[in-house]
């Protein structure tokens, strides 16, 4: 999926990155795992470099921002770029508007990854009912338990799936999560495990509005392999791709993420 895409200083990112290998290790054709690059802090030009390095491969592009503000901000060089945006970041209840702006405009329907509530669900599907479309939404899991991260507890995450599956307006496309924070490998891919076995548990249901719901949005650059061993189709990915982002110090503005 990565083969050729550069880095924002052009040198090739695909070893860093590490998608095309881990899916080979793990018996899965690569092209069924998508690259979201997630490029918080990032400069529109680096976003557009790396972007036109990956579709002049032929590659589907996607790209997130953790935070509404940076969302609208280069809402016009994603589409530009022909990129679907994501926001992959927590959604307040006032910011809805703004990120349908972005998500919603002319193009590709854009991706709302971090659903944790039905009520904020029920705000975007009515919000997105008025424009006259539909929205893509995942389901944020907190499958770590860390309390620093978003997102439903797996035992209540399929019937928040299949209620925000009925909310009109939405399409339920999948689940995400972000990994544990430790150098316990096997904690890590239990939690991906997990994620995989939530969406198969919605799947199973055969509930009105879950027939769509394969994504599986999980794995970052440094514990991307274990996400794709457990199934990943989507693994977002930013360092590896761009390099180092701004420190607090250095931009105390934005926060960082890995």
């Amino acid at each position: 999926m990565c083969d050729g895409i550069l880095r924002a200083s052009g040198e090739p990112a695909c070893d860093a990155v590490g998608v095309r290998r881990a899916a080979d290790a793990a018996g899965r054709d690569p092209s069924r795992v998508r690259l979201l690059l997630a490029t918080k802090t990032q400069q529109p030009d680096a976003v557009v470099a790396a972007v036109h390095a990956a579709q002049g491969l032929g590659h589907e592009v996607l790209v997130g921002e953790n935070r509404v503000q940076e969302l609208t901000a280069k809402g016009e060089t994603f589409r530009s770029s022909g990129c679907v945006p994501h926001l992959i970041g927590p959604l307040q209840s006032n910011k809805v508007n703004r990120a349908l702006d972005v998500l919603l405009s002319p193009g590709p329907v854009g991706c709302l990854q971090s659903v944790a509530s039905l009520d904020l669900a029920a705000r975007v599907g009515q919000r997105a009912v008025a424009r006259g479309r539909t929205l893509d939404v995942m389901v944020q899991v907190n499958v770590s338990g860390e309390p620093t991260k978003s997102g439903v507890a797996p035992p209540d995450a399929v019937g928040l799936a299949v209620q925000v599956a009925r909310v009109p307006g939405l399409r339920l496309v999948g689940f995400m999560t972000i990994g544990a924070r430790t150098e316990q490998d096997a904690r890590v891919r239990a939690g991906f495990a997990a994620l995989r076995a939530v969406r198969d548990a919605t799947l199973a249901t055969g509930s009105a509005g879950t027939q769509d719901a394969h994504e599986l949005s999980m794995g970052m650059s440094h514990d991307l392999e274990a996400a794709i061993a457990e199934g990943a189709t989507t693994v977002r990915v930013g360092s590896a791709v761009f390099g180092p982002r701004a420190t607090p110090t250095e931009d105390t503005s934005t926060a960082h993420s890995r």
